[in-house]
């Protein structure tokens, strides 16, 4: 369902815009939600700052909010678990529901989805104290990626070129979830696309000189390049957004949000994530799309915070 177009910022209300957290991206949370707030302001919009961590749920429930702007990365805040107590208070709220939160945020059921789907997904193997790993090398073959299965910003992850990596990646990953997945690496292209209001903003291409696009590349690094326009021809372009739509729906998100994926060999698309709440600092993907599609920060973030007016239920 599409959001309504506000053209009144007194229409909004008094928002609060969420962002630091306790996650272990509580930084680039800050980065992203001080600079959503500033956008809102300069806009008109009534916005207020809000740190779980550091003000509690209930600067959210006794300050007369009228809807929040979710800038909360990572678990309790893309997990589902903020999006649920929004919903007990009856606060509406930006992007996905709780099933959409919860969902994206597990790679793993993700997986599963998609491949019931008939989506592409890298093949993988969940990985526990158990797992023989030597086993596990042979079975997927190297190159493989390791990852807890509920982390974002590409933390806990390690790319494996040889056996003897195996038991340390394993053990950075288990560090940060009970759950960890080893998955076949895919040779390619790195693209993403960033989704606002069920349609696909263009593509993104990533080149980055270090070994994946990982959280230096992401937020730290100034090597990294992004390609946008993506260099693919239009038809191909629209074909491959259409897949990542129907990949962000597959796992009930909405509003706004991104899709990763790689292009092999082939040329053929492999899905490796939904995004729920990306990040918005002066390094992240889904302005610079937007950018290009012709909105600028603010105008972004009039336009996600225009999804909290949608009625979602629980998905």
């Amino acid at each position: 369902m599409s959001a309504p177009k506000i053209t009144n910022a007194r229409e909004f209300g008094r928002v609060a815009v969420l962002f630091g957290g306790a996650s272990a991206e509580r930084e680039i949370s800050l980065k992203s939600g001080r600079a959503v707030l500033a956008a809102l302001r300069e806009r008109g919009v009534d916005a207020r700052a809000v740190d779980p961590r550091e003000d509690g749920f209930a600067a959210v429930v006794n300050g007369g909010f009228d809807r929040a702007f979710i800038v909360l990365h990572g678990r309790g805040g893309e997990d589902g678990t903020i999006q649920g107590a929004l919903e007990y208070h009856g606060i509406p709220y930006t992007g996905s529901g709780v099933l959409g939160s919860a969902l994206a945020m597990d790679k793993l059921r993700t997986k599963w989805i998609w491949q019931t789907l008939g989506l592409l997904t890298p093949r993988y193997t969940v990985v526990d104290d158990g797992t023989d790993l030597d086993a596990l090398a042979s079975d997927l073959g190297l190159p493989i990626a390791m990852k807890p299965a509920r982390e974002g910003s590409s933390l806990g992850m390690t790319k494996i070129t040889t056996r003897e990596q195996l038991a340390r990646a394993y053990s950075d990953a288990r560090a940060l979830d009970s759950v960890v997945i080893a998955e076949r690496w895919i040779a390619g292209a790195e693209y993403t696309a960033s989704i606002l209001d069920d349609a696909a903003l263009p593509l993104i291409r990533l080149e980055t000189p270090r070994t994946f696009y990982d959280f230096d590349a992401k937020y730290l690094a100034s090597t990294t390049l992004y390609h946008c326009p993506s260099g693919l021809e239009p038809e191909r372009e629209r074909a491959l957004a259409d897949v990542c739509l129907r990949a962000f729906k597959a796992v009930a998100a909405s509003g706004w949000g991104r899709v990763d994926f790689m292009l092999d060999g082939s040329g053929r698309p492999w899905l490796l994530e939904v995004n729920t709440v990306p990040g918005m600092t002066d390094h992240s993907l889904v302005p610079m799309a937007a950018k290009v599609a012709g909105l600028d920060f603010a105008a972004l973030c009039w336009r996600i915070l225009e999804t909290s007016f949608v009625t979602r239920g629980a998905g």
